[in-house]
């Protein structure tokens, strides 16, 4: 019987794609790569057309999107465990990627979700000022499986329809 693990997306069946490992036997994380080459902009280049636009009288803002880096993966685990995808702890400081998001907090029934079936996916700022380049193969973040607990009135019953904000709908 499956518990808990990692599987490559509809899609990217013929894309070399790596499942993710632990390093080391003592590692909580587990390394995700990206699956294709990714180029994140530099946010700079956002603020200094706002500010042009600004200089000028326009009002009509650029707003600042994270880039969102591909896996190829997909999780399935257990309706009491939650799946944390972390960044990198080196990005800042090597590449400035910043997770948009903080951390990605993944459910259970994320798995297949018919928008994208549950595809892993890291949304990084880039806070140096020239862009960051991706390459297909680099470690990108890492993720980790945590069990949860609930409230003891806890009368939750909706269902999943989608992928990424969902939840809300």
């Amino acid at each position: 019987m499956r518990t808990r693990g990692f599987e490559v997306c509809k899609g990217f069946e013929d894309s070399d794609i790596t499942l993710p490992i632990r390093k080391t036997k003592n590692s909580v994380g587990y390394d995700l790569e990206a699956a294709e080459d990714t180029v994140i902009p530099s946010i700079w280049k956002t603020v200094f057309a706002n500010i042009k636009k600004f200089l000028s009288g326009d009002n009509d803002y650029e707003t600042f999107k994270p880039t969102l880096v591909k896996t190829g993966i997909k999780s399935y685990f257990g309706e009491d465990e939650v799946l944390i995808l972390a960044n990198r702890s080196s990005n800042p400081g090597k590449k400035g990627l910043l997770l948009a998001n903080s951390i990605g907090v993944i459910e259970c029934d994320y798995y297949g979700n018919p928008d994208n079936d549950g595809h892993l996916m890291y949304a990084y700022y880039n806070l140096f000022p020239v862009d960051t380049v991706i390459k297909k193969h680099d470690v990108i973040g890492q993720a980790f499986f945590q069990n949860f607990l609930i409230a003891d009135d806890d009368k939750a019953t909706g269902e999943r329809l989608g992928g990424f904000g969902s939840t809300d709908k």
